[in-house]
């Protein structure tokens, strides 16, 4: 005989939230959730009310007990990343702490649809229900997933809108030569009552020292060492100069009074993230948009010196060679046989320390590839004091060469001038403005404009070139009308200051000074 099977349905016990006992129904634990965008004085009260909406509306449910209020203040909804108290709630929620959250709609909970369907999903495994007030949605309910699809789908495309709307808003003011700048982490500015771009007296001179220890020969690092002994804080109130934040304060070209705007754009609006522009989208060059700390020619040398520095090669293979500061006779003293520079040694013969400058050359590869010997320091050092004086004992012959130094380079000036490329840059912006609304060669009229922009920053660098002559001429000048009797002993910084480079030969040395002038000393 077969046995019938008796079958008893259990029904399932509705449960909501993490907290379930058999003997009793607990109340709820239930939080809210709270956010606005910005910090002006309209959103900070709408903060403060929905703080307030929700407390009362918890503690008012006798099913509810109140498991507190996270509020996020000023902070964007398109990611959760720096939403602190967001984060805080749910990690309170999966350690077992919330049953339930509510918060005034979706657009407040999440702008960006895979962000507010994963925590949803997220919440939904520990039983916890997401009530959304405006929407009217339970995610509990059977077609709570379904709603906050559409929802939040239409409230990330309000997102991306909002995003583009922003963009556009940032192209007009740039076309119109109006920048944005936050001036709390730039060294050497502060903004007035309307938002200009005026100079911070103090800080201007802290900018002025790097460009001016810089082109002194400095090295980065030198010259954070300096100021951190100084005591001087960087743009951002650190203690601690590090070597990129002085190198971008050297290619800033808003120390000279101009602008690049949209140096980096954003590729995705809801992870906010932003890549260089190397062409992608416009950028806007504007002059003179504020008042210049460093001034123009002055900052050209130091953009050429920078370069130099980045690409020093010797030797017959012209290899790249790294630039050091450490001693004023480095990167400066080269050799005559194979136009390798010299390296500072340390020798050390039974005991006995002696230094000596060694071609890089000879060091690295031995006397059959150069042959050339090494020159004790003290030596070469004695040569550069015999070189200044000798400068200084043919002053009328060094007056008259430095004389003709300087007409060359007041001569010196072919090719178009910066005026007539402004004016035929202005000509093409007019064009492609036409272009833009009608057909034309676009391509073209873009083509010219790179052109003719990279003939004017090369322009712009010879008249720089031109001018650091000329100031070293005038060093070099002075230095000779002031020094009245020879030099006794070797100065680092008198080197630094007047000489330009130094050839080694068997049996004399060639000092060229900055000024363009040169004397042969015997050794």
């Amino acid at each position: 005989m077969e046995t019938v099977k008796n079958i008893t349905v259990i029904p399932a016990r509705r449960r909501v939230g993490n907290t379930a006992k058999e003997s009793e129904i607990p109340k709820l634990r239930v939080a809210a959730y709270c956010r606005v965008s910005t910090d002006s004085d309209e959103q900070a009260t709408s903060y403060e009310a929905q703080v307030e909406h929700y407390t009362d509306y918890i503690r008012k449910n006798p099913e509810w007990e109140f498991a507190g209020i996270f509020a996020d203040d000023g902070i964007s909804g398109t990611n959760t990343k720096k939403r602190e108290e967001f984060n805080r709630m749910i990690d309170e929620a999966m350690a077992g702490k919330i049953d339930m959250i509510v918060t005034k709609s979706i657009s407040r909970f999440a702008r960006n649809t895979l962000d507010c369907l994963k925590y949803i999903r997220q919440l939904k495994e520990k039983n916890i229900p997401v009530y959304f007030e405006k929407e009217n949605i339970n995610t509990m309910d059977a077609k709570g997933e379904v709603l906050l699809t559409i929802m939040a789908s239409l409230a990330q495309q309000e997102s991306q809108s909002l995003s583009q709307n922003v963009k556009l808003g940032f192209q007009y003011r740039y076309q119109q030569g109006q920048i944005t700048v936050n001036h709390n982490r730039f060294l050497g500015y502060t903004k007035d009552e309307k938002g200009q771009l005026i100079i911070e007296p103090d800080e201007a001179e802290v900018v002025k020292r790097i460009f001016r220890e810089y082109l002194e020969g400095a090295s980065l690092q030198q010259i954070g060492r300096g100021l951190e002994a100084d005591g001087i804080l960087t743009g951002a109130g650190k203690k601690k100069w590090r070597a990129e934040t002085l190198q971008k304060i050297l290619k800033n070209e808003k120390y000279i009074g101009d602008a690049l705007l949209q140096k980096t754009y954003t590729v995705d609006f809801l992870e906010k993230k932003r890549v260089p522009n190397n062409g992608l989208v416009p950028q806007y060059y504007v002059e003179n948009s504020h008042e210049a700390i460093i001034p123009r020619d002055l900052y050209m040398q130091v953009q050429e010196e920078m370069v130099r520095r980045a690409n020093l090669r010797s030797g017959q293979n012209r290899k790249k060679r790294v630039y050091s500061s450490k001693y004023a006779l480095s990167s400066i003293v080269y050799c005559s046989k194979c136009g390798d520079i010299y390296r500072r040694v340390v020798w050390n013969n039974r005991g006995k320390r002696s230094i000596v400058w060694r071609c890089c050359t000879r060091v690295e590869h031995g006397p059959g590839a150069c042959n050339a010997d090494a020159i004790h320091e003290s030596e070469l050092q004695n040569l550069v004091v015999r070189a200044i004086n000798m400068a200084l004992g043919q002053k009328d012959t060094m007056y008259d060469v430095l004389q003709r130094n300087v007409e060359a380079v007041l001569t010196g000036t072919d090719g178009i001038s910066l005026d007539e490329i402004d004016t035929r840059l202005e000509e093409l912006q007019k064009e492609l403005l036409n272009v833009a609304n009608a057909k034309g060669n676009y391509d073209s009229i873009v083509d010219e404009i790179y052109r003719l922009r990279e003939a004017k920053q090369n322009a712009q660098v010879e008249g720089a070139e031109r001018e650091g002559m000329k100031q070293r001429i005038s060093e070099m000048q002075q230095f000779l009308a002031e020094q009245t009797q020879e030099v006794t002993e070797y100065d680092e910084q008198l080197v630094r200051r007047l000489i330009e480079k130094i050839t080694v030969y068997d049996e004399k040395v060639i000092v060229e000074f900055k000024s363009g002038t040169s004397v042969d000393i015997h050794r």
